[in-house]
């Protein structure tokens, strides 16, 4: 489940009363990072920082940096908050040929942002039907190594706020 923040070191703060020995791990990804992106059927070059812990469920902060992207749309229409949920797929282009064969075209995607150029994502706008964007996850074999967000003591990195 992914909320996007304002401020991901706050929001990372405030979800360690639930996630409190859970690993914590960041990532910026950027154009430079993600090879492919769309943004609502064009070429996108949106900007992201992101903060996963947890697997069962597993917790996703993002803090949009630079859009267009389907966050800052629902940031301007929603506000902070819930956004969507996620799913792993074994096939993220597989995933999208059955969903925009059923009526629902991506609405934003990314990929290559493995270690190896793989991995990737797609997100569809079922808001009508469930409220929320359902997002499509293709997990890289590796990933690229997590950004600090906590010092070693386990609380949020004060030099990156």
């Amino acid at each position: 489940m992914a909320f996007l923040v304002e401020d991901l070191e706050v929001a990372a703060r405030r979800w360690r009363a639930v996630y409190r020995d859970e690993e914590w791990r960041t990532y910026t990804y950027t154009p430079d990072v993600m090879k492919n992106c769309t943004y609502r059927g064009e070429p996108g070059r949106y900007e992201m920082r992101l903060a996963l812990v947890g697997s069962s469920p597993q917790l996703e902060l993002i803090q949009p940096i630079a859009g267009p992207s389907i966050y800052h749309d629902w940031i301007r229409e929603h506000g902070y908050g819930l956004h969507h949920f996620g799913f792993f797929v074994p096939s993220v282009d597989e995933t999208v040929r059955q969903l925009e064969a059923q009526g629902h075209p991506s609405i934003q995607s990314g990929s290559g942002y493995g270690l190896d150029g793989d991995g990737g994502y797609a997100y569809f706008d079922f808001e009508d039907t469930y409220g929320v964007v359902l997002e499509a996850i293709g997990v890289p074999k590796r990933r690229r190594p997590s950004e600090q967000i906590f010092d070693s003591t386990n609380n949020v990195d004060q030099t990156q706020e």
